[in-house]
């Protein structure tokens, strides 16, 4: 039985791990499954997909000005 350490971190079986095709190194997503459960699975994030994640989080213009005082050095 797996446990959940003081870093939230959980050792998956290789069995486990086996039997789904996972290896060392990939990435996964965990996301909640009701009742209780996690599911995991393989990632199908792309770098592509990370874009667009921060809008909203600067004030309008803010990006522009930082790029402006980039150019006056």
């Amino acid at each position: 039985m797996a446990r959940i350490s003081t870093k939230n971190q959980i050792t998956i079986p290789v069995a486990a791990l086996a039997e789904v095709g996972l290896h060392a190194g990939e990435r996964v997503t965990i996301e909640p499954a009701g009742d209780g459960e996690l599911r995991i699975r393989r990632s199908t994030a792309t770098f592509q997909d990370a874009f667009g994640a921060l809008t909203g989080t600067y004030p309008v213009g803010y990006l522009d000005r930082l790029d402006a005082e980039d150019d006056l050095r």
